[in-house]
């Protein structure tokens, strides 16, 4: 009797499962709104407006982006949590609100790997330092020679509290000894904007955003955040050349509500793997010094996860109180670990 009622069981559970997998294996039939947790003008924002525009032709329909920048991408990230687990809400989302705020914020409102499902990893992005013409800063080694003559007296903005253009900074100040004064913006386009107005001297953003206002003599190039140099900008030095062992980017993927359908996370993913073969698309990687790194959905969550792990380690060893009133982590720390 008990295996007569298990099976009746199991063949509803399977009746009630049955529109979903329907509706999943029907997906899309309307436009898909995409978050990017970030203003407009950023590398993340670059990233989300090339995947919706080749999604759209990949899936059949439209791919919209929608920006909610605030707090590191954490206001976005939270919309994308609350949003419906149909597919017709995907965001784009880079390492700061997934890897870097669960460490920063105890009292985050959301878990990465618990209210989100890592569809698939999409790129990196390689960095540089770049100076305003005014500072007469030319170098790192000039940076590091005018930081120590006169500490806290240059600025660098960053895309808010915990980005990697804040973190990058951070590394190279810990590992220079240098004292660097931190300006947040709602953003990387804002915190660009204020390099190129004067109204900070620094600025380590990704290459591909960077390089054009180096082009046109709006800012200076220092070095890139690489092991080593770029081939396609052979004449710009490494950090590391001047501090040994320095190196950090950013990266991005893509990610959907939990309890989002699988077959819809698969189609996704695969939508990924697809647009990182586009020519055109490998085209503009090329000419932007943008990596493409696909990792599928599983190897994503586990590539996510081993992050969490580190940035938790780093987290347990820091005074809750330095966090709180510093409003970071050394991430020399981190890299030391990593």
């Amino acid at each position: 009797m008990r295996s007569f009622w298990t099976k009746i069981a199991a063949v509803l559970c399977l009746l009630c499962a049955l529109p979903a997998l329907v509706h999943a294996q029907d997906w899309p039939t309307r436009p898909i709104k995409l978050i990017c947790p970030f203003p407009a003008g950023g590398g993340t924002d670059l990233m989300a407006r090339l995947v919706a525009k080749n999604l759209s032709d990949l899936l059949g329909q439209q791919v919209y982006v929608e920006n909610v920048g605030g707090a590191n991408g954490g206001l976005g990230t939270q919309q994308l949590m609350r949003a419906d687990p149909d597919g017709y809400t995907i965001g784009v989302i880079s390492d700061g609100p997934m890897i870097v705020n669960p460490a920063l914020y105890s009292n985050l409102p959301y878990v990465p790997l618990r209210d989100f499902v890592p569809v698939a990893m999409i790129n990196r992005f390689p960095s540089m330092l770049t100076a305003h013409p005014s500072t007469g800063i030319k170098s790192v080694a000039d940076l590091i020679k005018v930081a120590k003559e006169k500490p806290d007296t240059l600025n660098y903005s960053s895309g808010g509290i915990g980005n990697f253009s804040h973190m990058g900074l951070e590394l190279l100040a810990s590992q220079t000894g240098i004292k660097l004064v931190h300006v947040p913006y709602r953003g990387i386009g804002p915190a660009t904007q204020a390099i190129l107005t004067g109204e900070v001297q620094l600025l380590y953003n990704n290459v591909a955003t960077s390089l054009e206002h180096v082009k046109a003599g709006k800012s200076t190039a220092l070095a890139i955040g690489e092991a080593k140099r770029l081939p396609g900008l052979p004449n710009i030095p490494a950090i590391a050349e001047t501090v040994p062992g320095y190196e950090f980017s950013a990266w991005t993927g893509l990610y959907v509500p939990a309890k989002t359908p699988p077959a819809i996370v698969a189609k996704l993913s695969k939508g990924i793997a697809d647009f990182l073969k586009i020519d055109s698309v490998q085209k503009y990687f090329a000419d932007q010094f943008i990596t493409a790194s696909y990792k599928d959905s599983p190897a994503f969550a586990d590539y996510v996860k081993s992050e969490l792990v580190l940035w938790d380690k780093v987290r347990s060893e820091e005074h809750t109180s330095e966090l709180q009133s510093r409003g970071l982590i050394s991430y020399a720390v981190f890299c030391l670990k990593k």
